[in-house]
């Protein structure tokens, strides 16, 4: 057995099981095998990745149109008519392809991809602190004493409770406006929401804590927080990354229903959310102007939502098992009805 640089075992987990592979690949390879199995995961990761692609390059691709997306044109609406973009389907064209907005004639296009950028970077930004607060706090509860645990317990079951809508719009009503509006919107579902997190990896590292390999990182006289950092968060893995890729598409909603309220981001930074709100009035005379944002957050939380769930299923060998299991009966079943056919 190999030795390590004290004279003592090396333990086989951290041995190299090739030139350049730990013994984690295999992992990562079974991973993406159960991935790449679901169709539909594949589909909702590659638009997740064209709508982060599109987020990144908002100003190329409006350099590319020749458009920004604070830039009033008051020659393209028609305000004989209340403001309604001169020309036919919003005022689609070469200069402006997904036309202009009502009243202020700034471009559709670059206000949706730059949109794009406050919506996913608010909801990212606000899960990552969602589940660094989350871990934290379930980790320090399980592994603490008995007061430490009902202490933090107490205080998760406080966060859970509070209503999410109603504590983000109380927040964000007190706050001075001259704070930036998506870093405020971020912080305040970031610190509101992150309850939930914090009760599944309590849960999780309970159940962890009688397994024979943590025990045995005890007896050899390990430190708590070692054997957290070392036994017990790789284990975390699999459930919180879970969890996140759902709680990236429910923070784009409430991102998008606090901008839709007024409460959110502000003009003139574009957000899908917001553009909803100065589009309700608009949907019968430039229908464009609702259905673009409309549409774009549709098919992102839909394109998250299935990703999420494919991710869960590739990292919960049950729920893979479950599938086989299920298509399996499913191939007899249908072959038994053949065969009935075929003899009747």
């Amino acid at each position: 057995m190999p030795v390590d640089g004290r004279g003592g075992a090396e333990c086989p987990v951290h041995q190299q099981v090739g030139p350049g592979r730990t013994a984690g690949a295999p992992g990562a390879r079974r991973f993406w095998r159960r991935l790449r199995a679901q169709r539909a995961a594949l589909v909702a990761a590659a638009v997740v990745a064209l709508l982060v692609l599109v987020a990144l390059a908002a100003p190329l691709l409006t350099a590319l149109e020749g458009q920004d997306p604070t830039t009033y044109h008051p020659s393209l609406i028609d305000s004989a008519r209340g403001g309604v973009p001169v020309g036919s389907l919003g005022g689609i064209g070469a200069e402006h392809w997904l036309g202009v907005e009502p009243q202020t004639g700034r471009d559709l296009f670059a206000r949706l991809v730059y949109g794009a950028r406050v919506s996913l970077g608010v909801a990212l930004a606000a899960t990552v602190i969602q589940v660094v607060i989350g871990v934290a706090v379930g980790v320090a509860a399980a592994l603490g004493n008995q007061w430490v645990d009902q202490l933090l317990s107490r205080i998760t079951d406080v966060i859970v409770a509070m209503p999410l809508m109603i504590m983000s719009l109380a927040l964000l009503a007190v706050v001075p406006a001259s704070f930036p509006r998506p870093v405020l919107v971020t912080l305040v579902i970031g610190l509101v929401a992150w309850g939930s997190v914090a009760k599944i990896v309590r849960a999780q590292t309970l159940s962890m804590k009688g397994l024979d390999y943590v025990s045995a990182a005890r007896l050899s006289g390990w430190r708590t927080w070692r054997i957290a950092r070392r036994e017990l968060l790789p284990g975390l893995a699999a459930p919180v990354i879970t969890y996140a890729a759902l709680l990236v598409p429910m923070n784009i909603s409430v991102e998008s229903a606090l901008s839709f309220l007024g409460v959110g981001v502000k003009p003139p930074t574009p957000s899908w959310g917001q553009m909803l709100t100065a589009a309700d009035v608009w949907y019968q005379a430039a229908p464009q102007y609702l259905l673009l944002p409309a549409g774009a957050l549709f098919v992102t939380v839909l394109a998250l939502t299935v990703l999420g769930d494919g991710v869960r299923t590739a990292l919960d060998p049950r729920a893979a098992s479950r599938l086989r299991i299920g298509t399996g009966r499913k191939d007899r079943a249908a072959g038994a009805g053949t065969e009935k056919e075929a003899t009747a």
